[in-house]
């Protein structure tokens, strides 16, 4: 495992092994790793000759300074997790100003709505920021493939979006998520919960199975409202938004049109803590 905190080292040596014919996959990650992140770099590694995790807390995708702040970081515990992967990995840790010069600003880019729903919705500016880290990433790294999980499934569709429109020749390749025990998504935001805070969250991922299940036979808009009942009525945990969307396009849906792909979304707070998840319903 070799570690890279500057681009030019990392751009020499993905350029070496690429005129031997090699392959490279990246995992971009802000830290905090956990067994999700884990499941990303074995997918890689079991696709591409040479695996490179981009380990960086990108300032351009937060809309909320404290939350920045807050964001968990523990190089060498995140260092320790992947030296448990059999396979050739290299770490790229750069700085905010190594990986985007003088200037740490987001690029505007039009995702052709993707970005206006769910999380753009409620956290102005934040694809941007995602755009504009990925695209900086993919620039340097020049991956074959690249790696991301499908918890941030709305982030996962403006990736694919941003390579069809830069036309940068990359695999995006979606992979499932990885759930803890109870079912609630691994995320770095877990370790902030209170331990009965983290057990009482197990109610999101149950609320998505029921979902899930009523969907095969009420409407869109009555599972809407059953879910906002059920979270109306729970202690702890705060319900910002429930969708159910078209999986392409992310547009909400008003009814169910035979052929098209949907998939339900929500966002929770638990005390302070913001929690996503999502699963598709129709599978």
């Amino acid at each position: 495992m070799q570690v890279f905190r500057e681009k030019d080292p990392l751009i020499q040596a993905i350029q070496k092994i690429k005129s031997e014919g090699k392959s490279v996959g990246l995992v971009p990650t802000m830290g905090a790793l956990h067994e999700g992140h884990l499941s990303l770099v074995s997918n890689a590694l079991k696709e591409s000759d040479q695996v490179v995790v981009s380990i960086f807390v990108n300032p351009t995708q937060f809309n909320n300074q404290e939350d920045l702040d807050k964001y968990p970081r523990n190089l060498e515990k995140d260092l320790e997790l992947l030296k448990t992967k059999i396979g050739d990995i290299w770490i790229f840790t750069p700085t905010a100003n190594e990986l985007y010069g003088e200037t740490i600003l987001s690029e505007n880019f039009d995702f052709e709505g993707l970005e206006s729903v769910m999380e753009g919705k409620f956290r102005n500016g934040h694809f941007d920021g995602v755009g504009t880290v990925v695209k900086r990433l993919f620039q340097i790294i020049t991956p074959d493939k690249a790696f991301f999980g499908e918890k941030d499934f709305q982030q996962l569709q403006i990736v694919r979006k941003l390579t069809e429109k830069t036309g940068l020749p990359i695999e995006i390749v979606g992979c499932p998520i990885l759930r803890e025990d109870s079912g609630l998504a691994r995320s770095s935001r877990n370790e902030r919960l209170s331990s009965q805070n983290r057990e009482k969250a197990a109610f999101i991922y149950e609320t998505l199975k029921d979902v899930k299940q009523l969907f095969g036979t009420e409407s869109a808009d009555y599972v809407n409202e059953w879910v906002e009942n059920k979270f109306k009525d729970h202690p702890t945990l705060d319900l910002e938004y429930f969708e159910i969307a078209d999986s392409n396009t992310l547009k909400k849906i008003t009814k169910k049109e035979k052929g098209n792909n949907y998939r339900a979304f929500i966002a929770v707070y638990a005390d302070e803590i913001r929690l996503i998840d999502n699963i598709a319903l129709d599978n």
